[in-house]
């Protein structure tokens, strides 16, 4: 049994099968909730980095972080429990 003063007050809702993504209670956004959505988030940063490093010019480099960036966007938005939208913290 774990003693009431180190549990979380308000852990995270459970997601729902499919579901990466948990949508933020207030403004705009969502994070990470499963292995899955770690995996996209880690795998987009180290494939932001490698882009950086690896081309030669400032203008292929926006392109493909732009690129890159749109399809995070684009996941995250289908991947999230409820979708991508404005929230004022009610249910």
């Amino acid at each position: 049994m774990i003693p009431p003063h180190l549990r979380r007050r308000n852990p995270p809702p459970p997601t729902r099968p499919g579901y990466w993504f948990l949508p933020k209670a207030y403004g705009y956004g969502a994070y990470p909730a499963t292995v899955m959505g770690w995996a996209v988030l880690f795998g987009y940063m180290l494939a932001l980095g490698v882009t950086v490093q690896a081309l030669p010019t400032d203008g292929a480099r926006i392109i493909l972080g732009t690129a890159l960036t749109i399809g995070l966007v684009i996941v995250v938005a289908v991947k999230t429990d409820g979708g991508l939208r404005w929230r004022w913290g009610g249910k």
